[in-house]
């Protein structure tokens, strides 16, 4: 598979937020084009996980993340909800490969919908319709039967969906080491190499 040079990650309100911080981080560490989309709620709990403030202005999130990550290879741009004229609004320019990471339910039920109320959702849309690689992290438990009868839909049409279940057979010793085995699978997905935790059979 060749590996997506231009991904779109978005953040939404879910639980999970370490998992889509890094997953950028690791994304401008390989060399990779970075399209951040966020959610309103998404800033609340970045503050409330990570102390994280997100601006609510798409250029100042851009320039946070810019001071964050200086020196990395990558480069990254933000576009807010409503940002109807940005690249992954449209068919013409879409990314190779879009992230829901963390993911809510409700993003995910829009998603299996076809509703296209803001950009996550549009972008969403997007990818799915032009046949790019869609991955969503969703970060919930229980699962109703709502929620599994929406991933069932979406899978059916080639969605990946990778739960956010971090394994212990790589004897992880920090809280780090949890989420870097799911931002390895996500990256697995995409094709982008990493060295975040061992593979199966193979010593850290």
């Amino acid at each position: 598979m060749t590996p997506a040079k231009t991904v779109a990650v978005a953040l939404t309100g879910a639980s999970g937020m370490p998992y889509g911080i890094r997953l950028v981080e690791s994304l401008l560490a390989a060399g990779h084009t970075v399209w951040l989309l966020y959610s309103q709620v998404a800033q609340v709990v970045a503050r409330q996980e990570m102390d994280l403030a997100l601006p609510s202005r798409a250029e100042d999130v851009e320039r946070l993340f810019r001071e964050r990550f200086a020196d990395l290879p990558g480069q990254i741009r933000a576009f807010g909800r409503e940002a109807w004229f940005a690249p992954p609004a449209s068919g013409s320019n879409p990314p190779d490969a879009m992230v829901v990471c963390p993911c809510t339910m409700g993003t995910l039920a829009a998603i299996a919908g076809g509703l296209s109320d803001n950009l996550i959702e549009r972008a969403a849309d997007v990818v799915i319709k032009e046949g790019r690689k869609l991955v969503l992290v969703p970060r919930e438990t229980p699962f109703s039967a709502i929620h599994l009868e929406n991933m069932l839909k979406l899978a059916r049409l080639g969605v990946c969906i990778l739960p956010a279940n971090p394994a212990f057979y790589t004897r992880p010793e920090a809280v780090q080491d949890l989420v870097d085995f799911v931002v390895a699978r996500i990256l697995d997905q995409l094709a982008v190499g990493h060295s975040l935790a061992p593979r199966w059979g193979e010593s850290r």
